[in-house]
């Protein structure tokens, strides 16, 4: 118990972010002093339910010894079942909630919400449990004479903690306080920390191995093995814009700031107070940059101690996460500072970037003595570059600490996260209440996905929580919910104030929103920089594509062709590479195994990126891409032509971000002659009818109803004088006419719209009602307990194809580490990576060499749709088990223990669940019927 409560003080003190315990502070009568003193009295008292028979009962050894001093116990076994309805944790909320009432004259309510011991295991307890532990109350104390001596002991116990912990004359002064829920959730997470900590035997060791230490050695000696980081301390840049721009991201000489950039560092610095804030400007504006430094001045302004970056998808966040790190080494910082980073995902550890974070970082967790001289941390002069350390804590990796880290980038999921009723769910509260939180590509989330944002965002800001929203295309309507949302504004309360959120058209536009207040609207310039695209209908035959890109490549250029769906990638690439030849053709989809995923990604960026990085490299000759959606994302990239289905026009914009991205000569001029002014051609329709039809893929990827919206939207840039599509300037209209409410296109669209209309609100209504099933309820009044707080959760969440279907609206999905099977027989790697990583042995009867066992894991594969059917799945996964190799699944295997393993022939190819299943390093994975 003294163990506990001393760490949760010099949590308090050394690691809490300071806006976590103003919000802590707030809510009590005396400050920062009564705050303290409370954190540090429920770690001390969170296991007082171990003194109880239900508990005590099971060492028979030491339960003879309580027995001998009078307190009567059954045994175990006489116990039976019953003994499980009372956890110690439910056990210890229901005593202390007794002895607030009994002893110091508390109702049930006030005392509910102070006894957030009963969660410090996870999960609230709910009514029920409640219920049945009052109907059993021998689980609590043996009935007859020795009941009150257990009574006794507990209530002893109880007052030497307040005594102890400096609690005993606030009790009275608490009893009128009603803690806001984030308050309470806030607290049970830092009780869970606590016990975590003093649990752990390698700071704390068993009696008698400590002996010799007084309790103040003991906790001094294990927060100093601990050495956890502390928090960040952020302070607001003294400098203009320009200087700090500067001095955070090398710009290149001459560079200046960009107006959308500097608004949005005004804003934040003259808001009433840090809150949201939402910056919608064009791609290549430079939108990262300045959530960085939006998110710098509101640290310094909120005194959040970190920073979480969400990203929409694996591959954003490993591209964000370098970027992450040279950011935190130009922050200024004191000597000796440490600053925790994590890369928040499931495939981090092969992330290279992240990797060599955590060799760096090596760290033994275990109790130091205390008479050894602390030698300060001294940064190697070869690798300093600024004056704060960027570790990888060890103790901060676990699957459920690891968002405790004080900066993160990761996938958007773990954001969700918040929203889902789960255990451990105040940890992931805590871990985003110290942070300020960027939100990037806004606009690729569906409703289902929305649902659980908006909740996010709800008590993101309830706890006062810094939130930037990056989008480059965000509906009007979209970007009022979010608003809403973040403000509390529920029900018609504020209505009339948030409408100027939606009737706002500008473009570049930045919107400011205090927590509970009402929003700011600024419409800074945009740069200079533009693009005219002209659009162009394109009938939807491979042969008629494949004759018109012979046609516009003729002198050369480079095209990009954007499918709606891998196999329609993977259709056109045959018949391009049949006009253009195989090295003229290249394949970027999603069923790629990891490894050669991010190598079409480097090479994609190295020949196709901004002048001055892909000149060397860039294709002289005609070359044509072809790509799934994995083009509209995260990559820099230019092309001289662009294809594309037919999309939502907010993702056609994306799309078109990849075209004539950067300057490449005046006026355009190192392109291809007749590539110099910008073409989009939108295929994937059956445009010769009245109403156009998208092709079957298209409308199962995204719905005939937002597909028919982008086209009647944009109409007036293929017929008539074909006016091109003005970029930046005809995005805001573009994208809120296509998701305004009424109607759109010709009249006689008018029957096929009303149909779609019909299929997407009905598909809208059942995604809000299934997300509505786990999601976290909203913000509860002050002084409301969290007793059934995630009652009927999910259990736990994380970044497991299980977890991530549960806060994305997608079928569970099968993935799968692929390896070679030799002819003898026997495993190894893949044999196209790269040469110090291919063909490596993979033995059956031992875990492979670690570096063979991580190059294996490099190779993981997510199984195409096909294999998401309830029958496929549990056939490829009984199939798949059939190569379940024992010597793998040990502790010393981490990398391949419970992974389900693909074993391809020397061609490259197997057969699962009545499929046919064939890869290649240039298309990637091909699956037909058997």
């Amino acid at each position: 118990m003294e163990d506990s409560a001393a760490v949760a003080g010099l949590l308090w003190d050394r690691w809490l972010p300071a806006n976590v315990r103003s919000l802590i502070s707030e809510a009590l009568p005396g400050g920062e002093g009564d705050a303290r003193r409370l954190a540090v009295w429920l770690a001390g008292v969170h296991d007082i339910g171990k003194a109880t028979p239900a508990f005590a009962c099971q060492v028979d050894r030491l339960a003879d010894v309580m027995r001998a001093h009078g307190l009567e116990m059954k045994t175990r076994r006489q116990f039976g079942p019953d003994r499980r309805l009372a956890p110690h944790g439910l056990a210890g909320q229901v005593l202390l909630a007794q002895w607030l009432e009994e002893q110091h004259g508390w109702t049930g309510r006030q005392s509910a919400q102070f006894a957030v011991v009963g969660g410090h295991h996870g999960v609230p307890p709910d009514h029920g449990q409640l219920k049945s532990l009052d109907d059993r109350p021998q689980l609590l104390r043996t009935a007859g004479a020795s009941r009150g001596l257990w009574r006794q002991v507990q209530a002893e116990l109880l007052e030497a903690c307040a005594a102890e912990f400096g609690v005993r004359d606030r009790l009275a002064v608490w009893r009128a306080v009603k803690l806001p829920q984030p308050v309470q959730v806030l607290l049970s997470a830092l009780v869970i920390v606590s016990d975590w900590i003093a649990s752990n035997p390698d700071l704390f060791p068993y009696f008698p191995q400590a002996a010799h230490r007084t309790g103040a050695e003991r906790v001094a000696a294990a927060w100093q093995g601990l050495r956890l980081p502390e928090p960040w301390r952020a302070q607001e840049p003294s400098e203009d814009v320009q200087e700090s721009f500067g001095a955070r991201f090398d710009l290149p000489p001459g560079a200046v700031v960009r107006p959308v950039q500097e608004a949005a560092v005004r804003l934040a610095r003259t808001m009433s107070a840090p809150g949201l804030v939402v910056i919608e400007a064009p791609m290549g504006e430079g939108k990262t940059e300045a959530a960085l430094a939006v998110a710098e001045v509101l640290a310094a302004r909120s005194g959040a101690g970190g920073v979480f970056f969400a990203l929409p998808t694996m591959a954003t966040g490993n591209a964000m996460f370098p970027r992450l790190l040279h950011w935190l080494k130009r922050l200024p910082a004191e000597e000796g500072t440490r600053l925790s980073a994590l890369l928040a995902h499931s495939k981090a550890a092969l992330n290279d970037e992240y990797a060599d974070l955590m060799r760096h970082s090596a760290q033994r967790i275990a109790a130091v003595e205390v008479d050894e001289e602390e030698r300060p941390w001294r940064p190697a002069d070869d690798q300093r570059i600024a004056s704060a350390e960027l570790v990888a804590h060890a103790w901060l990796r676990g699957r459920k600490k690891a968002m405790l880290s004080s900066f993160v980038a990761g996938t958007v999921d773990q954001l969700l996260f918040a929203g889902l009723k789960s255990r451990h769910l105040a940890l992931r509260h805590l871990a985003v209440a110290g942070k300020v939180v960027v939100i990037d590509e806004a606009h690729a989330y569906d409703t289902y996905m929305s649902a659980y944002l908006d909740r996010v965002l709800s008590w993101l800001g309830a706890y006062r929580v810094p939130v930037v929203v990056l989008s480059a295309t965000l509906p009007a309507g979209r970007r009022k919910q979010l608003a809403e949302a973040y403000a509390g504004a529920r029900g018609g309360d504020g209505a009339g104030e948030f409408e100027v959120v939606a009737r706002a058209d500008a473009y570049p536009l930045l919107t400011a929103v205090p927590p509970g207040g009402t929003p700011v609207i600024e419409c800074p310039q945009a740069s200079a920089r533009g693009t005219s695209v002209h659009l162009e209908r394109l009938d939807d035959d491979f042969g008629v594509l494949a004759d018109r890109l012979v046609t516009e490549l003729e002198g050369g250029g480079c095209a990009l062709v954007v499918r709606n769906t891998v196999n329609r990638v993977l259709e056109t690439a045959r018949v391009l590479r049949e006009r253009f030849g195989d090295a003229a053709v290249t394949v970027a989809h999603s069923r790629f195994i990891d490894v050669d995923r991010a190598a079409k990604d480097a090479g994609l960026l190295a020949r196709f990126g901004p002048p001055g990085k892909s000149a060397e490299e860039r294709p002289r000759g005609p070359h044509v891409v072809v790509a799934s959606q994995v083009a509209e994302q995260s990559l820099d990239v230019d092309f001289d032509l662009l294809v594309s289905d037919l999309c939502p026009v907010d993702l056609l914009l994306q799309r078109m971000g990849r075209l004539h991205r950067h300057r490449r000569g005046e006026g355009q001029s190192d392109r291809p002659r007749r590539l110099r002014t910008a073409r989009c051609l939108v295929t994937g329709v059956d445009w010769a009818g009245r109403v156009p039809v998208p092709v079957r893929g298209s409308v199962a990827v995204y719905g005939a109803y937002g597909l028919l919206r982008s086209a009647a939207v944009l109409l007036e840039h293929f017929d008539g004088p074909r006016r091109p599509v003005r970029l930046p300037q005809d995005i805001s209209p573009l994208v809120q006419g296509a998701y305004a409410e009424g109607p759109a296109g010709p009249a006689d669209w008018a029957e096929a719209m009303e149909a779609a209309l019909q299929r997407h609100e009905e598909h809208r209504k059942d995604q809000a009602e299934r997300a509505g099933a786990f999601r976290l309820d909203e913000v509860g009044r002050p002084g409301r307990p969290l007793i059934g707080w995630v009652a009927a959760g999910v259990g736990d969440a994380d970044d497991t194809r299980t977890g991530r279907a549960q806060v994305r609206d997608s079928e569970e999905s099968l993935e799968v580490v692929v390896v070679q099977r030799r002819a003898d027989g026997s495993l190894a790697t893949v044999d196209w990576i790269a040469p110090d990583t291919a063909g490596l042995d993979l033995p059956q009867e031992r875990p492979p060499a670690p570096a063979a066992a991580r190059a294996a894991a490099a190779c993981g594969l997510r199984l195409p749709s096909q294999f998401s059917y309830a029958d496929v799945m549990d056939r490829a996964i009984a199939e798949l088990e059939e190569l379940y190799v024992p010597a793998w699944q040990v502790k010393d295997s981490h990398w391949l223990a419970g992974q389900l393993i693909l074993a391809l022939d020397a061609d490259c190819q197997t057969r699962l669940a009545g499929f046919s299943l064939r890869y290649s390093p240039s298309d990637g994975l091909e699956v037909s019927r058997v």
